[in-house]
């Protein structure tokens, strides 16, 4: 009976190091979730830092494209009011050389 209480005291002894070990495992799974559960945290909180600044970069991109098609749109009326300017003083340019020209075939009028 002494050889059957020592094989148990030996399965005993092994199945409290196996629990041990099982432990032990534990204990550093835990902390490798803690940490994973950090890193997580930190993340999250640079991931909403991000979003945040994004948000203010693409409020000033749309301003900017806002303010930038106001000009294209003053810039295009202004060269299409301008081109009537150039357009109406070649007219009247063409016309002034007209009246000229015809005055030199006039006689000279006489004063009294």
């Amino acid at each position: 009976m002494t050889q059957q209480g020592a094989v148990l005291q030996g399965y005993n002894n092994e199945l409290v190091k196996c629990i041990e070990d099982l432990c032990m495992q534990k204990e550093e799974l835990n902390k490798q979730i803690q940490q994973a559960e950090e890193e997580k945290n930190k993340l999250q909180h640079e991931i909403q830092v991000l979003s945040e600044q994004l948000e203010c970069v693409c409020e000033n991109l749309a301003q900017k494209v806002a303010s930038r098609n106001e000009l294209d749109k003053i810039l295009a009326e202004t060269e299409a009011a301008y081109m009537k300017i150039l357009d109406s003083s070649r007219t009247l340019l063409n016309v002034l050389k007209k009246e000229v020209g015809s005055l030199k075939h006039t006689p000279d009028l006489k004063t009294n």
